[in-house]
């Protein structure tokens, strides 16, 4: 396997190629857009040629000639299997228990995968306001496991505390007397490496990092006392091959990629 050394290759293509390599055995993802935009398409050339990605904007197997830059693309629905309404997207593929992996993104998440995507600082006085939830909410509930990539790994971005939660995965939904469908999220992918869990109950714990990285490193840039798996791996840097891919067949326009 030919790899590129790790100073030629950005966050976003780190991101990008490790999340994608995340859904080898996966089949219907419903992707949000940015990097689990990038990571779906990539895995489409790559582990998972079968893969049928769904958006919020109601397009079903989409198979865009480039990447869209937001949901509401028309380059979404040229060569898309379905594009269905709201009621049925949600009502019918999601509440009907038909999405293997929901991939989204977030500005905050804690050990339990709770997100936020609303704001940070105080409700009424924020310091960054964010989207918000778009279908987040009905994603983390009805997806059988959900997927998270986040650019920044910091005590700020991992905190204890969401400054405000957008997105409750399964554990918190219980302790409101919801019973969620799927586990939450089970897989998390930043610059420093891998958190993950098998679902309702489990935190968070440390799975792997990226070569270089140590496991005090990713301690201290997380904002709770993280669980450390008894086996770290190093996850294998991206290769020539997926690069290439990235850079030159999915986002040749740099639509993502920075």
């Amino acid at each position: 396997m030919t790899t590129t050394a790790p100073q030629a290759v950005t966050s976003s293509e780190l991101l990008s190629v490790v999340a994608s390599r995340e859904l080898a055995s996966r089949r219907a993802v419903f992707a949000g857009i940015g990097l689990p935009t990038l990571a779906t398409e990539l895995a489409r050339l790559t582990v998972a040629p079968q893969i049928e990605v769904v958006y919020e904007s109601g397009v079903c197997g989409a198979h865009p000639s480039h990447l869209p830059e937001t949901i509401a693309d028309a380059v979404l629905i040229s060569g898309a299997e379905a594009v269905l309404s709201m009621p049925a997207l949600f009502g019918c593929v999601l509440q009907g228990g038909h999405i293997d992996v929901g991939f989204l993104g977030a500005a905050q998440i804690d050990r339990w995968g709770n997100l936020n995507t609303s704001v940070i600082g105080d409700w009424e006085s924020p310091t960054v306001r964010l989207p918000g939830s778009g279908g987040a909410v009905e994603v983390m509930a009805n997806s059988q496991e959900v997927f998270v990539v986040m650019r920044r790994h910091s005590p700020r971005s991992f905190t204890g505390v969401l400054d405000f939660c957008t997105t409750p995965g399964p554990d918190r939904a219980l302790a409101e007397g919801i019973r969620p469908l799927g586990a939450g999220v089970t897989r998390v992918i930043t610059e420093l490496g891998i958190l993950a869990r098998s679902g309702v109950g489990e935190e968070l714990r440390l799975v792997a990092v990226h070569p270089g990285v140590t496991v005090d490193q990713v301690r201290e840039a997380t904002g709770w006392d993280l669980q450390v798996s008894g086996l770290v791996d190093t996850v294998p840097p991206p290769t020539e091959a997926e690069l290439r891919l990235l850079r030159e067949d999915v986002d040749p326009d740099r639509v993502y990629l920075r």
